[in-house]
Formats: structure tokens, C-alpha cells, sequence
């Protein structure tokens, strides 16, 4: 009998070790980031990967002798890599025309093919594609961040009560602050105050994001101000909430 079909226990529990902390790796940073597939789902999504090949590969090995049985250790391989997209699809949500989980989805991926790799004896690629992973997540997305701050457009809701001078008064706040106001929508609102507003909707651009916070909190302290709130960036959203909690 061919001897590359058997390995020791202890290079099973090698491969497998590995994989948990290939796995780990990978999942902590998830896990951290506050995404809904995190640290022990990627773990048991790399075991289950490198367990399965092992599985497809040694664990048929008392059969390679029989004349009418032909081995493919690349079959449970393949239903791994296409059964793990219901994992995926389970971290992707969609919010309106925000779709979040993606890139959750495609490190689940990656970590059943990585467990592969680790079932495979293939150590090379999977420490590789571990660290290529590891500094994608934690890298490229800081980098990510940066340059899409640039090109993208903060949109700022702000409920005032009326008076004909606020929108001058906050747009020289923005001018001071050197925010650069890209486009601006205002229609009347009905406030639980009782008085006559007004919803006004700025979309701002800033080569520095402390620029708008600091504007943004010189116009939340201004008495014509009844909330405030700036949708995904979360620090504008604690200011508006601040900020109306301090009207009523």
C-alpha cells in the first residue's frame, strides 16, 4: 500500500491545530471590528474545512487497494467550497441601497479555503493567504477608509426652529470651519416644541473630518438647533443626540 494515503496522529493534530489558529487570526479581527461572523465562527468554519479534507484524503486510505475503487480527494474539497455560501449569505444584510457583510462573507470563504489548504499538507499557501488576509482586513481597510473620506460627501440633517438668519449663520460656520457645503435641501418641519421649523439637509465635504466636527458642534450649540443627526458617521450622531437632549 502507497504510503502517501497514511500520516501520524501527530500530523493530523498539526493540521488541525493550524487550522484553529489560521482561523482564529482571521475571525479575531472580525470579531473586533464588530461584524456578525466573528472569532469562533471562523474557527469552526476552518476546522470544518480542514477536517473535511483529511477526511477525503486519508480517511478512505483502506479502500486505495481494491481494484474497482478510484479515490478523489478533491471531492468533499469542492462541496466544501460551494456549501459555504450559505454562511456568507447569512452575513450579508441589506439596508435600503447599503449592503454590509460582504466582505464578512468573503473571509468566510477564505478561511474554508485555508482550511483546505491546512487538510492538504499545503502549509505554504495557507500561512501565505492568512497573513495576505490579515493584512487586508487590517491594512488595506484603514487605507480604504482614507481615500474614499476624500472623494465621498457627509450628508448633515439639522432641525432648527425658524428664523431668517440661521441658514447665513450656519453656512459661515461651515466657511469658517472650512467645510465646503456641496449641495443643501430646506423645507418646513413641524417640531414637538410648537414653534415653526425647518429641516435642512447639507451635504459637506472636508479634506479633514475634525473640520465638520468642530462645525458641527458650534452649530449644535445654538438655540435655534432642536436635534441634529448625520446618518452612517456615528460621531455626528451622538452630537445630534446630545444636543437634543440638552433642548428639552
Amino acid at each position: 500500500m502507497n504510503s502517501v494515503w497514511h500520516i501520524s496522529n501527530v500530523e493530523y493534530s498539526l493540521r488541525i491545530l493550524l487550522a484553529l489558529l489560521c482561523g482564529g487570526l482571521i475571525g479575531f479581527e472580525r470579531e473586533w471590528s464588530r461584524h456578525a461572523a466573528g472569532f469562533r465562527t471562523h474557527i469552526l468554519v476552518c476546522l470544518g474545512s480542514a477536517a473535511l479534507m483529511l477526511l477525503s484524503i486519508y480517511g478512505f486510505s483502506q479502500f486505495v487497494a481494491e481494484a474497482n475503487v478510484r479515490l478523489d480527494p478533491t471531492r468533499l474539497a469542492a462541496q466544501v467550497i460551494s456549501g459555504i455560501g450559505f454562511l456568507g449569505a447569512g452575513a450579508i444584510m441589506r439596508n435600503g441601497n447599503v449592503i454590509t457583510g460582504l466582505t464578512t462573507a468573503a473571509s468566510i470563504w477564505i478561511v474554508a479555503a485555508i482550511g483546505l489548504c491546512l487538510g492538504a499538507g499545503f502549509y505554504y499557501v495557507a500561512s501565505l493567504s492568512t497573513a495576505l488576509v490579515l493584512i487586508s482586513l487590517f491594512v488595506f481597510s484603514k487605507w480604504e477608509r482614507k481615500l474614499l473620506h476624500r472623494r465621498s460627501h457627509h450628508e448633515v440633517v439639522i432641525h432648527v426652529v425658524y428664523n431668517s438668519g440661521i441658514i447665513e449663520d450656519i453656512m459661515n460656520i461651515f466657511q469658517e470651519q472650512k467645510v465646503q457645503v456641496v449641495g443643501m435641501e430646506m423645507k418646513e418641519a413641524s417640531h414637538s416644541i410648537g414653534e415653526q421649523g425647518m429641516e435642512l439637509r447639507f451635504r459637506l465635504k472636508s479634506s479633514s473630518l475634525e473640520q465638520i466636527i468642530k462645525a458641527i458642534a458650534r452649530i449644535g450649540v445654538r438655540g435655534e438647533v432642536v436635534t441634529m443627526d448625520a446618518g452612517k458617521l456615528e460621531v455626528y450622531s451622538i452630537i445630534g443626540a446630545r444636543t437634543a437632549a440638552a433642548k428639552r
